[in-house]
């Protein structure tokens, strides 16, 4: 019979709590969520456009904003028009801000993937939007 390495014994071991996440104050989330609707606005004329008649690929319909615990969405509903698609309609997230606390943020971007990237560390909400509107991996 072959020599098999013997397995260590079981023991305990110290796992840290996680840090708790920071609560939102609401006046952070009603100014966040109006300067972001700022810049959905300007970008709605380019991004939701009329598909040509008969076009069977999807397309942008809306684009939004949502809160999710400490987390901000920005978000992309797409028209399926195609006789094979599975629902009318989907929704995709494309850019994350997470509330870090002290009016800081972090920055991510939905990898092709399904997987959150983050990008930046403790970013104002005015650095964020700044960086969502001039760089191409936040747009839907």
């Amino acid at each position: 019979m072959p020599n098999r390495p013997k397995k260590p014994p079981k023991m305990w071991i110290y796992k840290a709590p996680k840090p708790l996440k920071s609560k939102v104050p609401e006046d952070m989330k009603t100014q966040v969520t109006e300067k972001a609707e700022e810049l959905l606005e300007q970008w709605r004329p380019n991004h939701i456009k009329q598909p040509p008649e008969g076009y069977q690929y999807n397309s942008i319909v809306e684009l939004y904003t949502n809160w999710i615990r400490s987390y901000f969405y920005f978000c992309a509903k797409y028209a399926c028009p195609g006789a094979a698609a599975i629902s009318p309609f989907f929704e995709s997230r494309f850019a994350r801000l997470e509330y870090v606390g002290n009016g800081r943020f972090n920055l991510a971007f939905m990898r092709h993937t399904g997987q959150w990237i983050e990008t930046e560390r403790g970013l104002t909400i005015d650095q964020c939007l700044k960086a969502i509107r001039d760089d191409g991996l936040y747009c839907p």
